[in-house]
């Protein structure tokens, strides 16, 4: 699948319905995760760091980036040494491949973990770890969110869905020419989608929502209304997805809230500048044509 991105709206920076306030020294792995930096990074391929906190939290991991056919794969690498079942996801993506989303989703609810949407605070100075709900979850985005066994959308959050398309044609889509192959691959990938979806407790409202944009427009934000029609809020208690480890982290989520939104709103504001929509990302079963051309389909 493939993203035609659209940004906008107001920052809400760390608000108290997010921001998961710890005590004592953050670790992360597999690389540091930052609010602001993840603008440029969403656009790559998807990677995976995990957020340790002590004493208060188990910690999280994040997730950024595009999936493709690799995504699958790395997961399991970064999941080896970690014991991650029940552990919280935090997604910041533009989507990617849909079947490789399908597989990466069924990992999640395989493991029972968590999702949300946000970008992972780094502290600095000694401030607290948390996450910034101002993120954009989209295109196959949307059903990664879904795989989570229980589901928190933040406000100030951006959730948008489009349709399934043939990625080396979306930019396009109205002047390029199809041949019956590409439409079996589309019709293919669009029933996959549909079994996932119910599978991971959707409703069919998201798939109808999702395929009645077509490329040439732009994404549809998903209403708070909309996201609980379909099925991808089941919380509104941040605590139900970062499960802190005793009750005083739940005291200190306030308290963290304004520390770091006096300290990064003006950083964090000037960084959210509308970006061009990214490069076609294709699905992993393309398919090669008689005349030699390959065929995927795609989420712009």
């Amino acid at each position: 699948m493939r993203l035609s991105l659209t940004f906008g709206g107001s920052v809400l920076l760390c608000a108290a319905a997010l921001c998961i306030a710890l005590t004592g020294p953050v670790a992360t792995s597999g690389g540091s995760a930052h609010a602001g930096g993840t603008l440029e990074e969403r656009k790559l391929p998807m990677r995976f760091t995990w957020v340790a906190c002590q004493p208060n939290c188990r910690g999280w991991v994040g997730a950024v980036g595009i999936v493709t056919a690799d995504t699958p794969r790395e997961f399991d690498e970064f999941a080896r040494t970690r014991q991650l079942g029940g552990a919280a996801v935090v997604l910041d993506s533009s989507g990617g491949s849909v079947n490789d989303a399908i597989a990466l989703g069924r990992r999640w609810r395989n493991l029972g973990m968590l999702t949300t949407v946000g970008t992972s605070f780094d502290p600095r100075n000694g401030d607290r770890a948390g996450v910034v709900p101002q993120a954009y979850c989209e295109s196959m985005c949307v059903f990664l969110l879904l795989a989570g066994k229980v589901r928190y959308v933040p406000d100030g959050a951006h959730v948008r869905v489009h349709q399934i398309w043939m990625g080396d044609r979306a930019d396009d889509a109205r002047a390029a020419s199809y041949s019956a192959q590409d439409l079996m691959i589309v019709e293919r990938d669009i029933g996959r989608l549909a079994k996932y979806t119910f599978d991971m407790g959707g409703t069919g409202d998201l798939l109808s929502l999702a395929l009645s944009v077509p490329p040439w427009e732009d994404l549809r934000e998903l209403s708070p209304a909309e996201l609980r029609l379909t099925n991808l809020i089941t919380t509104d208690a941040v605590a139900e997805v970062f499960s802190p480890n005793d009750s005083n982290a739940n005291a200190a989520v306030a308290d963290a809230s304004a520390k770091i939104q006096d300290r990064l709103t003006s950083e964090i504001a000037g960084a959210e500048k509308p970006l061009p929509a990214p490069k076609s990302t294709k699905t992993a079963e393309a398919a090669v044509l008689p005349t030699g051309g390959v065929a995927a389909a795609d989420r712009k």
